[in-house]
């Protein structure tokens, strides 16, 4: 969090205020993907509408970000006890980056565990959920933000795969 000098006076001292990460100005990057649900092959529709939003922010040497994960799932995946039947694991992977000749340089991760954001759609299948921030001093560098689904699909074999979405510019 930045320090910033508010303009009042208590007897002769300065009084100083700490800006939360809302009032930072944020850049983001929405990108959509529809996912088969891999461990279902029934009659049913199956695929899910995900939207993220990857959103990073700068103040001073440091440097912000968060993501909302936004969805759309066909109405009958609603009311399903924590999706354990459609999902053996469910998660978000939050990074900051640094843009390097190369391979970028991950700055900083979080996981999330969204299982049970997921199953708290509503009645047709909608729902959203935004993370915490994270941040990370890195000086003078720049720094961007990269957010991927980590789905692990119940009875499909394959384990957890990632599905990447659109990263921000540089801050």
């Amino acid at each position: 969090m930045s320090v910033a000098l508010v303009g009042a006076t208590v007897v002769g001292a300065s009084v100083l205020a700490v800006s939360p990460a809302s009032a930072l100005s944020w850049k983001c990057k929405s990108s959509s993907k529809t996912i088969d649900d891999a461990g279902y092959s029934g009659p049913w529709g199956d695929n899910w509408d995900f939207t993220v939003k990857n959103c990073v922010a700068r103040s001073g040497s440091y440097v912000y970000a968060k993501a909302t994960v936004s969805w759309d799932a066909p109405p009958w995946y609603s009311g399903t006890d924590h999706l354990y039947e459609t999902f053996d694991s469910a998660g978000f992977r939050l990074y900051l980056k640094h843009a390097d000749a190369g391979a970028d340089t991950v700055l900083v991760k979080k996981d999330f565990d969204i299982q049970d954001k997921l199953a708290a759609m509503n009645g047709s299948g909608n729902g959203s959920w935004t993370s915490s921030t994270i941040k990370k001093k890195v000086g003078s560098k720049s720094a961007y933000v990269d957010g991927a689904l980590r789905l692990n699909w119940d009875e499909d074999g394959k384990g957890v795969r990632n599905y990447g979405f659109s990263a921000t510019s540089s801050v």
